[in-house]
């Protein structure tokens, strides 16, 4: 098979592209080739006709045929400048400058590589799908391990955003873990504090009832060591309120920023759907469409003329 030098992922986008191509390719020639069978069907009713009547019918196929294709053309350019507007969206996110040479467009020879490419890949789907059709289930099992493509703009906004959420999240999960062991290490450090004035009282009242002499430096030693545990008890509960102080804002920030990126990525995709619905791609299809719609009254019209009745 012919390859373009790419690797895997990308070479499936292009195949990607082509596949969306040939389709509107297709409906672009049969369109083409109902304006020639219109012709044959309105006008073509006589076995013979004057130059002038020739002349005239093919004008009227002539302008037909001239606005079809310059549509299908302007269409075609509408369409690869999307392409690239996408393409250069997403190297702008990581603050790529992509260039273009506009000189390969018409290198025969890559022209020639493109379409045994495109020659060979399509011939190769068009065996593996007659293939599947002949086989029944076994089709629908291999479809569905087929890995399929994933959109271009999944590595956009989207993604990113999404991206950003899940890290929030996580940290947000940090957080609560961090302050409930420091609300547990808290609680632990008041109970000891009750239980270090307990015994303070107990030792202030042993001092209160004994006042032999020999006793007193033993008394003063132990007052010492009951004031420095209260001191860097004193100390310990500071820094641990100290910590869950700054725990709590940095959860509020977090929450903050989690509030932020969803209503970033509500607009974005509302954005992206009010985009959608001013592309030219949009217009150019719902005009088509209706166009095809009085084509086809038309054609009942004429076809009840011709008709018998029951």
């Amino acid at each position: 098979m012919a390859e373009l030098g790419l690797n895997e992922h990308h070479q499936n986008e292009v195949i990607n592209y082509m596949r969306f191509a040939r389709s509107k390719r297709g409906l672009r020639l049969k369109t083409v080739d109902s304006c020639f069978q219109d012709l044959k069907d309105s006008r073509l009713v006589d076995e013979t006709f004057t130059v002038d009547e020739v002349t005239e019918m093919l004008d009227g196929l002539q302008v037909v045929v001239h606005g079809e294709v310059e549509s299908e053309l302007i269409n075609t350019t509408h369409t690869n400048v999307l392409l690239l507007r996408q393409l250069f969206f997403q190297a702008e996110k990581w603050h790529l400058k992509l260039q273009t040479d506009i000189s390969e467009l018409e290198n025969r020879e890559l022209l020639e590589q493109v379409a045994e490419f495109e020659k060979s890949e399509f011939k190769s789907s068009n065996k593996h799908a007659l293939r599947n059709g002949q086989r029944g289930q076994m089709a629908a099992n291999t479809e569905s391990i087929k890995p399929k493509l994933a959109p271009l703009n999944e590595g956009g906004s989207a993604e990113l955003l999404n991206k950003e959420i899940s890290r929030l999240n996580e940290e947000n999960e940090k957080l609560k873990a961090r302050l409930k062991t420091i609300e547990t290490q808290a609680t632990s450090a008041l109970d000891e504090k009750v239980k270090l004035e307990r015994t303070l009282k107990e030792l202030q009242k042993i001092q209160g009832d004994y006042k032999v002499p020999h006793n007193t430096q033993e008394i003063n030693n132990l007052e010492k060591t009951v004031a420095a545990l209260k001191s860097d008890f004193e100390r310990t509960l500071n820094d641990s309120t100290a910590n869950k102080k700054s725990l709590e804002e940095d959860l509020v920030s977090t929450k903050h920023n989690l509030l932020k990126v969803q209503e970033q990525l509500d607009m974005a995709e509302k954005e992206l759907e009010r985009k959608f619905q001013q592309t030219a791609a949009y217009r150019n299809m719902k005009d088509i469409l209706t166009k095809k719609n009085d084509q086809i009254k038309d054609l009942r019209k004429q076809l009840l003329k011709y008709e018998p009745e029951d």
